[in-house]
């Protein structure tokens, strides 16, 4: 079982019901889902992009990259209906766990300037997203295989029903937001 899955289910779980008052066991806020994606849009140009692209989020997450095609055609964009411009992965159950800790205790401890995560990117429904400006943050990318630097979002989805209750899941789970926009938020 995930490291972190059994963490929350033996640590997390109950200190957020106790403070939350939360009587419900069904009620405790938790992940739903992680979802990886990246904007590919120099895959136009040069389609070794879009490959190394979905290769390395794959390595990264462990399942398979979806290649994501443009819904609509932009013409200040050069761009047409089709067009393959991006790549996601949605992780559920272990694997998000074991995706969330390798974030939290590997990847985000080798970002260069690293100063904690922004607090108030939260969508108002429970959700948080984040960027990553480099994949070679992740142990899974080898740096020296590396052709194209390329960033990512990561979005966390849980079934909070505001942003207190994600912030305060997320921060159990290991996130470390910035300590000054935190003391603003409580």
């Amino acid at each position: 079982m995930a490291r972190l899955l059994d963490r929350f289910r033996s640590e997390i779980a109950p200190a957020l019901a106790k403070e939350l008052a939360i009587d419900n066991p069904m009620a405790i806020p938790r992940l739903k889902k992680v979802v990886l994606s990246m904007g590919v849009g120099k895959a136009l140009q040069d389609k070794k992009r879009m490959d190394a692209a979905a290769d390395e989020l794959s390595k990264i997450t462990g399942q398979k990259a979806q290649v994501r095609k443009a819904k609509k055609s932009v013409s200040n964009f050069k761009l047409r209906e089709g067009y393959e411009i991006g790549c996601k992965v949605t992780l559920r159950g272990r694997r998000m766990y074991e995706f969330v800790d390798r974030l939290v205790n590997v990847a985000i401890p080798r970002m260069r300037d690293f100063r904690g995560l922004n607090a108030t990117a939260f969508d108002g429904l429970g959700n948080y997203s984040m960027g990553v400006a480099d994949q070679a943050i992740f142990p899974e990318v080898d740096i020296d295989k590396v052709q194209y630097q390329q960033g990512m979002n990561i979005t966390f989805v849980t079934s909070a029903e505001d942003d207190s209750g994600a912030r305060l899941l997320l921060k159990m789970l290991g996130l470390p937001f910035r300590a000054s926009e935190e003391a603003g938020r409580n």
